[in-house]
């Protein structure tokens, strides 16, 4: 993951988590953190409970993010060799605090100490943001953003939900491999369509409500979507080969033949004393083997959202 995915990335969060970024370059973000994003990331229990106790406004922490330290220690650089000079409006402003107040020393901005973090992959803090946006992010809520808005205020136009399901399929035995199938189901009409994050990725999204538009009606429940997505992706799986679960099983009986003949020489020769410890561990070893070389196939869930789409599908 470069720094340009790294930037990408955390401008996503921010705008998801509304935080307010005050400052931002290619290089860098200065960002007053949401109430969400606070407690996600700043480890601050005490503090929250207090706030939650009082029912009192919070104050968010303020960060330097830093997504490309080489070129914002440059840029810095830069600005301390060649420090912008005062302009005409801070001499006014500091000569007439210094007539009220006395003598006011620099300019009217305080430096305020900003904690700073570089953001790299494998930093504490960029796989603290991995982890809350895994966390909280398995469920999205999003609506498409029109292209063009309508020439006319009173205008309303259609919008369908969908329910947009990740999921992952694993061939394990011995060997193992995996396979994400992304599905999107309208919940007016019950059409299912296949690689639906494709689809989304090409999309302007957003998680408010754009103007001068309408939700149908649903016509699906949720459990009842579901089940055709499921229902699409036996249908897709049973088309598979699976010449590699016979394989297995192959491999699995050879594998329980030769602990067999390992094992069954010892425990009739074994005193009676050892002779249930050896049991236990041959019947231990079979599990163990079985588990190892025995072909499955797995489904489940990695991600789903509530995708509203221009239209009516």
């Amino acid at each position: 993951m470069n720094e340009k995915q790294v930037h990408k990335f955390v401008n996503r969060y921010l705008e998801a988590t509304e935080c307010s970024i005050l400052e931002k370059s290619p290089s860098h973000f200065t960002v007053k953190l949401s109430p969400f994003a606070d407690r996600e990331l700043t480890n601050r229990p005490y503090y929250w409970s207090f706030v939650d106790r009082l029912g009192t406004e919070p104050e968010t922490m303020t960060y330097l993010l830093v997504t490309d330290k080489q070129k914002y220690d440059a840029m810095e650089s830069d600005k301390a060799a060649a420090p912008p000079a005062e302009t005409e409006e801070d001499q006014a402003a500091n000569a007439a605090l210094s007539r009220s107040l006395g003598f006011v020393h620099g300019s009217l901005a305080s430096n305020v100490r900003v904690p700073r973090e570089d953001l790299y992959f494998g930093s504490r803090k960029l796989e603290q943001l991995f982890d809350a946006a895994k966390s909280k992010g398995s469920f999205v809520y999003l609506f498409q953003e029109m292209d063009k808005k309508s020439p006319h205020p009173y205008s309303s136009s259609p919008y369908t939900a969908w329910l947009a399901v990740n999921m992952r399929v694993e061939f394990a035995c011995d060997r193992k491999r995996e396979e994400i199938h992304s599905f999107g189901v309208s919940l007016a009409t019950g059409l299912c369509v296949e690689q639906f994050h494709d689809r989304l990725v090409t999309m302007k999204l957003t998680p408010r409500l754009p103007s001068n538009i309408h939700i149908t009606r649903n016509g699906l429940s949720y459990n009842k979507a579901m089940s055709i997505v499921e229902a699409a992706l036996e249908r897709k799986l049973k088309s598979y080969d699976y010449g590699w679960a016979g394989d297995a099983s192959a491999r699995l009986e050879e594998e329980l033949t030769r602990i067999k003949g390992y094992y069954e020489p010892l425990i009739s020769n074994a005193l009676e004393e050892t002779k249930a410890a050896i049991e236990e561990q041959f019947v231990q070893r079979q599990a163990e083997i079985r588990w190892q070389f025995e072909p499955r196939v797995t489904a489940s869930a990695i991600n789903c959202g509530i995708i509203h789409l221009e239209g009516i599908d």
